[in-house]
């Protein structure tokens, strides 16, 4: 076998169960592949098909379709017999309820297994056996009954016997699912250490917290594998969100150069990228299509016209030399889920800034080139709050102390001086624009008033401004970090400076 070659490696597995209403496809053609030495947690509500994949990998149940191949070995093509030979060898089973034989020894549980597999000389089962309980730390009560001992312990002893005959792969189905939880994350570290060394673990479980822990966690939902990306790419979402996009995603594919979304145009789905690259464009006045992104499997685009209802703010192209592969969720759908999870929208709220803010701000543009300027500003633009201010509102007022810097984001600011009794315009800035650089470069004064502009002639709601806010921290950092900031920044100080 390739090493490179994944260890577990199911192919397009289908399961078809007969029944007296007609034929129940319990798996729809599912694809799973673990590597060695690999923690994968296998996630799913009663009846989402998860206990028919674990019985098909395990050899318990037969698939109706497709492959699956163990450490190389084509098991879909074994006959019973030869079957529960290779099960006996390469495979350990923990289950939910421990299974121990009540009238066996601890010791002599864990010795079953090489016995009925005839592996290891008789003389060297029982020392293999102490060795493995000793190191689940079960070596002092081997000569006792399961009764004698807790359940967390038997559970140890049963990790204990699937290790017996050294096999490639272990499947834990619900471990964890009757103990409290102290002894739970011992059994979960025990499983960690495993896998440090070698082991091949698929955990069954439905402690979503927990499986977020493992390597990779895989989400059955319909007889279906929730694609990983589009979980991790929508984290946020519990269980039952995540089936309803499994249920309503369509894959797609584009290749090298070929544009996805188009700025200007409406924008009607929210997509997930699930391979492949893309980049991400902004037309300037001058016409040049500037890169102010560039994303990668399990990230996503399009939320911003489907949340605000606007016209796609930037093209997105498929980059590279491989294919962009995608899956599109439609409107209808993408709105259930925002208005179901406060969490996703604040997400996407906080994502929003930070797009409006890459292909607004040109003096930002130097960052937007490489993956390590645009991973700096998602950095110190997370959880910066963008604040919304109505029409007339204040933001900042002259003479007060000033601690934080504004982008522009939607809408506009108008800039007021007070001398004496009289207030006076003298600046107005829109999207993409900037303040409050002159107090965070001076004496912490602010020098000027600023306030959320009035709505335009006609207009008769919406909001004056929306503006992404930075601590002094931030603002000394992106000077730093792009020399194009700094000196835009420098060059607007100094021409406000003049006009005061």
């Amino acid at each position: 076998m390739n090493d490179a070659a994944p260890y577990v490696n199911a192919r397009r597995l289908v399961k078809v169960f007969p029944t007296p209403a007609g034929d129940f496809t319990a798996l729809k053609g599912i694809d799973l592949q673990a590597n060695r030495g690999e923690f994968v947690a296998v996630i799913g509500k009663s009846g989402s098909g998860k206990s028919t994949l674990i019985n098909l990998i395990t050899g318990i149940d037969r698939p109706t379709g497709g492959e699956i191949h163990i450490g190389g070995e084509p098991l879909h093509t074994f006959d019973e017999e030869r079957l529960a030979a290779w099960r006996g060898r390469n495979l350990g089973i923990v289950f939910q309820f421990f299974q121990l034989l009540p009238t066996l020894t601890l010791v002599e549980n864990v010795m079953l297994p090489m016995e009925i597999n005839r592996l290891y000389a008789p003389a060297e089962r029982r020392e293999r056996a102490m060795g493995l309980l000793q190191q689940v730390a079960m070596d002092e009560q081997a000569r006792k009954l399961p009764s004698a001992v807790s359940g967390g312990q038997q559970q140890r002893v049963a990790i204990a016997r699937a290790l017996a005959n050294d096999p490639g792969l272990i499947v834990a189905d619900e471990p964890t699912g009757n103990l409290d939880s102290r002894t739970a994350e011992s059994i979960f570290a025990l499983f960690q250490r495993l896998a440090a060394a070698g082991k091949t673990i698929l955990m069954v479980t439905h402690d979503e917290a927990r499986a977020a822990r493992t390597d990779r966690a895989i989400m059955i939902a319909d007889g279906a594998v929730v694609n990983e990306h589009v979980t991790r790419a929508l984290a946020a979402l519990n269980y039952d969100q995540l089936a309803e996009v499994q249920r309503h995603v369509a894959a797609t594919s584009y290749a090298p150069g070929n544009v996805v979304v188009r700025q200007g145009e409406p924008g009607e789905q929210f997509f997930v990228i699930t391979g492949g690259r893309a980049e991400v464009c902004v037309r300037q006045p001058d016409g040049r299509d500037v890169p102010v992104d560039r994303l990668g499997a399990g990230q996503y685009f399009g939320e911003m016209a489907l949340v605000g209802r606007q016209p796609r703010r930037a093209t997105v192209r498929a980059a590279g030399d491989e294919p962009l592969r995608l899956v599109a969720l439609d409107a209808a759908t993408f709105d259930r889920l925002v208005t179901e999870s406060p969490a996703l929208r604040d997400e996407l709220q906080s994502l929003i800034s930070l797009r409006q803010m890459q292909s607004q701000v040109t003096a930002l543009a130097d960052l937007a080139q490489t993956d390590a300027g645009r991973e700096a500003l998602r950095r110190l633009t997370a959880g910066a709050p963008a604040r919304a201010f109505a029409p007339g509102e204040t933001i900042i007022r002259q003479g007060e102390l000033g601690e934080v810097f504004y982008f522009i984001l939607e809408g506009a600011v108008e800039v007021f001086v007070r001398r004496g009794e009289d207030e006076t315009l003298i600046d107005r800035h829109g999207p993409g624009g900037h303040f409050g650089e002159l107090a965070l470069l001076g004496d912490r004064r602010r020098t000027a008033t600023v306030r959320a502009a009035p709505l335009a002639l006609g207009e008769r709601d919406g909001v004056g401004a929306r503006v992404l806010e930075l601590d002094a921290a931030a603002f000394e950092s992106l000077r730093q970090l792009s020399g194009q900031f700094a000196a835009e920044v420098d060059k607007a100080a100094a021409e406000r400076a003049s006009r005061l």
